[in-house]
């Protein structure tokens, strides 16, 4: 069976002959530090494990390097950034967006590893009727998809995104917003952030009819961390969440794609709601030691097995970058008899590695490659 079988078996809730097994989103840092510079389709081929590619072209993240090469201008929306420090371990970045009706300011910082933001974009209320004016959607290019998907080949799946800085409406927001800040907006002001979940919701959707419809993906991201329940409460969630990732999954059945829904933190308290949003496969089934709360994953096979694939589960800090091999075949055989065992299920790490060592990555797959159906 190839990779792309045997992901596409489980992400179908089905028995592939053996236990799918990747990495969530190989990171250019690992690949240079660690693995000689090689490409992430490489990467996967000289540990032995299952490829997940990512496809970020036009899907809007600001956290990509060289963000702004992919970025929507419009004549109503033009982004500048100044730099302010140019040096890749302490990266500062002043992005202006200027609209007919003012102009929009945010701030981001980054190092080699990532990127992430400093000031937000939303600052006052008023400062909705820009987005809901101005804000642009991108045109994704079908070309490079496609020749990702053809050099792929059953290597592996390609996954890509909802456009946004975040696929989730919320999560997108928190990227606009700092996130302590809206989560007291929901009390104080409700209509005003349903208005600007409508906003992003809006355009999700006409990028999924417009522009992502008929592109070569095998798995589309949605959701995101933010509406993890370590994060917001489980009314906040259904109140706030689940309406709008309702919409974004129909939308991407409709055209034809699975969808996999992100909580990169707690889920324990909303594995109703996931399972009521439409999602094909949840992730990333995040443990008590990387700040999820997943700590028995037959609780959640119980609850989604038959009905909704799983994703991830792998500790990427304290198990496989730190474990030994017998510690992190151990693991592997644990996620396996615990997620795993009657199918729908892709082993995976909980969220991005950075230092595990190759030889470590090449355990973790061998141990999968151990757990047959």
């Amino acid at each position: 069976m190839t990779s792309k079988e045997r992901m596409m078996r489980a992400l179908h809730g089905e028995k592939p002959d053996r236990l799918p097994v990747t990495v969530h989103q190989w990171q250019q840092y690992h690949l240079d530090r660690y693995m000689g510079g090689i490409s992430p389709l490489q990467a996967f081929r000289a540990t032995g494990m299952d490829a997940a590619l990512q496809c970020f072209e036009a899907m809007g993240q600001f956290w990509l390097p060289n963000a702004e090469q992919h970025m929507s201008q419009t004549p109503q929306w033009r982004e500048e950034i100044e730099v302010l420090s140019a040096d890749p371990d302490n990266r500062l970045l002043c992005h202006t967006i200027h609209t007919p009706k003012g102009d929009l300011t945010y701030r981001t910082a980054g190092n080699r590893a990532t990127t992430w933001i400093t000031e937000y974009l939303i600052k006052r209320h008023e400062d909705l009727e820009l987005i809901e004016r101005y804000m642009p959607v991108a045109r994704l290019d079908h070309k490079p998809v496609a020749e990702a998907y053809d050099q792929l080949g059953d290597a592996g799946i390609l996954r890509g995104f909802v456009w946004g800085d975040q696929a989730g409406c919320w999560q997108h927001a928190c990227c606009l917003m700092d996130v302590q800040r809206l989560i007291l907006e929901c009390y104080d002001n409700p209509d005003w952030v349903h208005r600007l979940l409508r906003a992003l919701l809006d355009r999700k959707l006409r990028f999924i009819e417009e522009s992502l419809s008929g592109a070569k993906f095998d798995l589309i991201e949605t959701g995101g961390g933010s509406a993890s329940d370590t994060v917001i409460s489980p009314a906040l969630h259904r109140e706030f969440c689940l309406p709008y990732d309702r919409q974004i999954h129909d939308a991407l059945r409709k055209a034809g794609f699975l969808s996999v829904y992100h909580t990169c933190g707690g889920m324990m308290n909303i594995l109703d709601a996931i399972l009521e949003n439409g999602a094909d496969a949840s992730e990333t089934l995040s443990p008590p030691s990387l700040g999820g709360n997943i700590a028995d994953p037959a609780k959640v096979r119980e609850k989604f097995g038959g009905r909704l694939a799983m994703i991830g589960g792998m500790d990427q800090f304290n198990v496989l970058t730190s474990g030994t091999p017998a510690q992190i075949g151990a693991e592997v055989r644990r996620l396996f008899e615990g997620f795993g065992k009657e199918g729908g299920y892709v082993l995976s790490t909980a969220d991005h590695v950075f230092d595990a060592p190759p030889e470590n990555l090449r355990a973790y797959a061998a141990a999968a490659r151990d757990c047959t159906y």
